[in-house]
């Protein structure tokens, strides 16, 4: 193990968040350095447990006591090997996923968890400078094709395990560049696409093929892509939004949160999308903001509406104010549902809880003006003599999603459909269509960004076993895995 007593004499510590009026003023990410030697100290307190909940509590099987130990023990470059043995991205996810590992920590029964997240990002972002990830080229090609669709974490997993197998693997992406929601959902603040641009240049190196730009389905036919390669793997995301069909929806000022943060991201990649007013074409500078959706997407609306210097911000959700600490009905090691204060939360804005929005008010030319709210009681209704108006020009539904989009990709194909609308799959991830697989998102439905990446690398070796009849690639999870709750 590491240090045998780390986690009795050192305290929980993680990075500093740089000063919230300078933050503001820039989308670069908002942690400032942490030293290498105060990062051992926090991977020193890993305990390596009996049974580690962390591996549990982590889709993707993370070898966390393992790497803990090695960078204590500052042999960083064994630690990047072990991380990169169960994860093809963990530059993405010690940014973006909310660390159920560290829920799941033994040490998080009664003390502050070991700061896993932290060592993670450090551990890969130090293999970077050091010039120690390089590409991993298959030493022999097998002849066979794969068709990934949809270029989000669980294709670009997919197609890394795939293309490494020795496959001919090319990525189609409708958007104008590759990455799909870590491009133009993730706000800049969260994760700077310099990460994303630095990996999808490993998987270029070794032989990934990015297609652009292609919407499958439309450009191309279902029909063609399956004559094309031998095998096609849907990883398009849940992106149809959950939508709010209340009196006052059709006005002008009222959109989806995925049609106003791909803007910002368009301004910081140098895209000349801004109008006459030099600004992007919905905008939230000098605005009344509400946001509808209390989680991670209202926070990245949140923090994006700051920047671009709105008026006010109000983020809305429907449920109670979550608790700040486990209940029983939260016991240790499940994920718990309590109350975070997100970096933008830090910045600014209003959080109101327990609220459902009525109707949306009219300014007399066709703009939404306000949103009349109303508390809601547990049964989400409303209670009578509390509605109150809120002015809003912009407001923006940050309500989750439903599922991946009909449309002619889905038609094309002819894939089932399970009772949710996602994409239906077996046990080994094929669809009812031969040859055409499913991961991420498109058949598991909304979820978390650990567990698209899991999916498509599990996906690949089913894929791969397809192919050749045997596999060496890791299959970390099965379809019907479902989190710790």
């Amino acid at each position: 193990m590491a240090d045998p007593r780390g986690f009795l004499t050192t305290p929980r510590e993680t990075p500093t968040r740089r000063p919230v009026d300078v933050r503001i003023l820039d989308w670069h990410e908002v942690y400032e350095d942490f030293a290498h030697d105060r990062l051992q100290k926090q991977a020193g307190r890993c305990m390596d447990c009996g049974i580690a909940f962390c591996h549990q509590g982590c889709p993707l099987g993370n070898l966390i006591p393992e790497w803990n130990d090695l960078v204590w023990r500052d042999d960083w470059r064994e630690a990047i090997e072990r991380l990169h043995a169960t994860n093809n991205f963990p530059e993405f996810t010690g940014r973006l996923c909310p660390a159920p590992c560290e829920t799941a920590c033994v040490l998080g029964i009664n003390q502050d968890p070991v700061t896993i997240k932290q060592v993670e990002v450090e551990i890969v972002d130090r293999a970077w400078d050091e010039g120690w990830i390089t590409p991993q080229v298959p030493e022999r090609l097998s002849g066979k094709t794969v068709a990934v669709v949809g270029s989000g974490p669980a294709g670009l997993a997919a197609a890394q395990q795939l293309t490494r197998a020795g496959h001919t693997v090319a990525v189609f992406e409708r958007a104008d560049r590759i990455g799909g929601l870590l491009r133009y959902g993730i706000p800049e603040f969260k994760m700077e696409k310099r990460h994303l641009d630095l990996r999808l240049q490993q998987m270029r190196d070794e032989g990934t093929r990015f297609r652009p730009g292609v919407n499958v389905g439309v450009d191309i036919t279902a029909e063609q892509l399956r004559k094309r390669y031998d095998v096609v793997v849907l990883a398009g995301g849940a992106t149809a939004p959950r939508d709010l069909p209340v009196p006052g929806r059709e006005l002008a000022g009222i959109h989806p949160a995925m049609d106003y943060l791909p803007w910002s991201n368009r301004v910081q990649e140098g895209d000349p999308v801004v109008d006459e007013t030099g600004e992007p074409p919905i905008t939230a500078k000098g605005k009344d903001v509400v946001i509808i959706g209390g989680g991670d997407t209202g926070a990245d609306c949140l923090g994006t509406a700051i920047r671009q210097g709105a008026r006010s911000v109000t983020q809305l959700e429907i449920l109670a104010r979550p608790p700040d600490a486990r209940s029983d009905v939260m016991p240790w090691p499940t994920y718990p549902m309590i109350f975070r204060i997100s970096s933008a939360h830090e910045e600014g804005g209003d959080r109101v809880f327990a609220v459902g929005t009525q109707r949306f008010e009219d300014d007399g030319s066709g703009n939404v003006r306000a949103l009349v709210i109303a508390e809601v009681d547990e049964k989400f209704q409303p209670v009578p003599g509390t509605e109150r108006e809120l002015p809003a020009q912009l407001v923006l539904l940050a309500m989750g999603f439903v599922g991946p989009e009909r449309g002619p990709l889905l038609d094309g194909l002819g894939v089932e459909l399970d009772q949710r609308g996602n994409v239906a799959r077996g046990e080994d991830w094929a669809t009812s269509v031969p040859g055409v697989f499913a991961c991420g998102d498109m058949g598991r439905g909304q979820s978390l960004i650990v567990w698209a990446i899991a999916e498509g690398r599990a996906c690949a070796s089913a894929v791969d076993r397809y192919l050749m009849g045997d596999t060496q690639l890791p299959t970390p999870i099965q379809p019907t895995d479902r989190p710790i709750a």
